[in-house]
């Protein structure tokens, strides 16, 4: 997956804030390695999972030991095993003790995400449903999770408050009805920005679809009532499914026809995948 301008930064501001966290005023028991020292690290995957992370992992070391030489196995959305080498480190013996915790996270981090969210893109394959992410992230790494969501297969949502509308529930209290609050957020919202309506059941998807709104997410709906979502908005609107989606459920979610499935738990419910760091013996 290729990086943008705006990913690249954030990478370099991500392994500074965590290299910050971890090292404060230095290193105290890296120190007791001759500063001259040079040594080796391979790292091996303890369980099968689809990797991610390799820009994180690799400005870590960059970051200490510019001189880090790194030889990378696999890439990043390719499928691990048990025991598996994914990658070689050359460095500073110092730099490498240093790193070794901070780069781990990351590539541990990011793995997990993107192993559930190729899981649920598998479960629905062969269907018209594309798996989709929330704003539930670890508060921080945002960017680095919604680039693991698309590593696995999955599709961005909007990034924060700024780049798209979602009218949610306490927004239409608010503003006095969905017919209100969608009429402002067209007159309010710019052009390449996107308007979606939350509807919880279907006289609300009713009153969205008058409104005209084009995007519309199905909250918490019943299987029935999902299906009669879809047949009553017969392609006027694009219809995302959302609320307790689990890997049991999400295949039946998307052969009722609906276009999208969000889940939260992508980005918010994360076990570290097991990838281990070993020292290698010149």
């Amino acid at each position: 997956m290729e990086l943008n301008e705006q990913l690249r930064a954030e990478i370099q501001r991500n392994v500074a804030a965590a290299l910050a966290e971890d090292i404060g005023t230095g290193d105290l028991t890296a120190r007791l390695i001759p500063a001259e020292t040079e040594a080796r690290g391979r790292v091996i995957s303890r369980e099968s999972a689809v990797l991610c992370g390799i820009p994180w992992f690799q400005s870590t070391f960059l970051a200490l030991a510019p001189e880090s030489r790194i030889v990378w196995h696999v890439q990043d959305g390719d499928p691990i095993v048990p025991e598996q080498p994914i990658c070689d480190i050359s460095a500073n013996a110092r730099a490498l003790l240093t790193a070794e915790r901070t780069a781990l996270n990351f590539l541990q981090l990011l793995s997990s995400t993107a192993t559930l969210t190729r899981s649920f893109v598998d479960a629905v394959r062969g269907t018209r449903a594309k798996i989709v992410d929330t704003r539930k992230t670890l508060p921080g790494l945002r960017l680095a999770q919604k680039y693991a969501v698309a590593v696995g297969g999955g599709i961005n949502h909007r990034v924060g408050l700024y780049d798209g509308v979602l009218i949610k529930e306490n927004h239409i209290i608010a503003a006095g009805g969905i017919a209100q609050a969608f009429t402002r957020a067209q007159a309010l919202a710019p052009s390449n920005v996107f308007i979606e309506v939350e509807v919880e059941n279907l006289a609300e998807l009713q009153e969205a679809l008058e409104a005209g709104a084009k995007m519309i997410l199905l909250d918490n709906m019943s299987n029935e009532d999902m299906a009669e979502a879809v047949r009553i908005t017969a392609g006027r609107a694009e219809l995302e499914a959302s609320g307790g989606v689990d890997l049991e459920r999400v295949r039946d979610y998307a052969e009722l026809g609906v276009d999208r499935i969000s889940i939260g738990r992508l980005t918010k419910d994360v076990r570290a995948v097991d990838l281990s760091l070993r020292h290698v013996e010149e």
